[in-house]
């Protein structure tokens, strides 16, 4: 099951959190919020629920 770890404020924060995320080998979905316009939308950062606690980790240690 995938679990929302972050909410990315526009589509530029959520891929670098992403990129990040998956520098250190943990799998990631970005997925916007609503249906407006991609680029003036929040977006869920998920990933597997065996990873939630050290994708935290990282996106503490990076400061997110």
């Amino acid at each position: 099951m995938w679990t929302v770890v972050y909410m990315a404020q526009n589509k530029e924060i959520a891929e670098k959190l992403k990129q990040v995320l998956e520098n250190e080998g943990i799998l990631v979905k970005v997925n916007p919020v609503s249906q407006k316009e991609k680029n003036d939308n929040c977006f869920e950062i998920s990933v597997p629920e065996g990873e939630v606690e050290e994708a935290h980790s990282i996106i503490i240690e990076k400061g997110f």
